[in-house]
């Protein structure tokens, strides 16, 4: 039984034969935040905010602030501020009406992306609303689901102008093989084609070795037994 997945999910992971490593993903999923979580996410510099309204309509909103304006509070947490904004307060009314979100961090520098799926709250009077100069509101967020997504496909911001992902697809549908599908914690939830993949670029590695997808490897993502996408 899938707390993330539900029939539609399963019917395009059976689809495409993802759904053995759909369920480690799954498994890798936690609740609490790890060190290296907390550490990522009171660093980031923006967030991205999903929210819906009393009629299922989605939006999502961009909050931004100095390194540090999102915290992880004593209780396991996220609070983040609410500034002035236009007015329209969507995110916030969302919140009031259906409180389950989430949030998408993104290191735009070293490719690197973290997910979390929660309960909202807006609190008034917070006591640590006091740290945040200019702020109206504070918003909490008690996780239910956290987990790290594949940062392959972040393009990066340079003092020279945008520099594109090298995984995004070529003309022909080539693209290269994902570092991360080498960790050793997939190997058995990889597709065959992909195992063949992975032994040759270098074979399977602890997860202490990933380098990241900045560099990626040098097989084409054929190699794993997909045909190029038109």
């Amino acid at each position: 039984m899938s707390n993330l997945y539900g029939p539609s999910h399963r019917m395009l992971q059976d689809a495409h034969g993802t759904r053995r490593l759909a369920d480690r993903l799954e498994e890798l999923a936690h609740a609490e935040f790890t060190p290296d979580d907390r550490a990522f996410i009171e660093s980031r510099p923006l967030l991205f905010l999903s929210t819906v309204d009393e009629h299922g309509r989605p939006t999502v909103s961009y909050k931004g602030g100095a390194p540090g304006f999102v915290q992880i509070t004593e209780d396991g947490e996220i609070a983040f501020p609410s500034y002035d904004g236009n007015g329209m307060f969507l995110s916030l009314g969302n919140i009031q009406a259906s409180p389950q979100v989430g949030l998408l961090f993104i290191d735009f520098e070293r490719p690197r992306r973290l997910r979390v799926q929660g309960t909202a709250r807006i609190v008034e009077g917070d006591p640590l609303l006091a740290s945040y100069p200019g702020a109206h509101l504070l918003v909490r967020i008690r996780p239910s689901q956290i987990f790290v997504n594949c940062g392959r496909y972040i393009h990066r911001f340079a003092a020279a102008g945008l520099e594109l992902s090298p995984h995004v697809p070529d003309a022909a549908g080539s693209q290269p093989f994902p570092a991360w599908k080498r960790i050793d914690l997939f190997q058995d939830a990889l597709p065959p084609g992909e195992k063949h993949a992975v032994a040759q670029n270098g074979g399977p590695i602890p997860i202490a070795d990933y380098p990241g997808e900045e560099l990626p490897a040098s097989h084409p993502v054929e190699a794993a037994g997909r045909p190029p996408r038109r």
